[in-house]
């Protein structure tokens, strides 16, 4: 019974910013979401140079990282994706 009660008390707690806090969060958000894009741009142009280096210079370990480095930023931009919607996804409405 008193687990219960428990449960359900933390269950009504709704944390949320204090107030004008949320437009600060909003702007610091878009800055780093714009700034994880142009290192996702210079990542890409950076494995294609280190493919490209590679074969001109026949510099194999170059083109396999440059290939590597392709992947990474890759699966990041997938990660990039998915992250903002998990974390809505646990935030939600702001209430547990």
């Amino acid at each position: 019974m008193i687990r219960s009660e428990l449960t359900a008390q933390l269950a009504a707690v709704c944390p949320k910013a204090p107030p004008g806090a949320q437009t600060y969060v909003n702007d610091i958000t878009g800055y780093i979401q714009w700034g994880v894009l142009a290192i996702f741009g210079a990542g890409v142009l950076v494995a294609i140079g280190a493919v490209a280096a590679g074969r001109m210079f026949g510099m194999p370990h170059a083109s396999k990282v440059g290939i590597i480095s392709a992947v990474v930023v890759f699966f990041a931009a997938i990660a990039y994706m998915v992250v903002p919607a998990m974390i809505d996804g646990v935030t939600g409405s702001g209430c547990v």
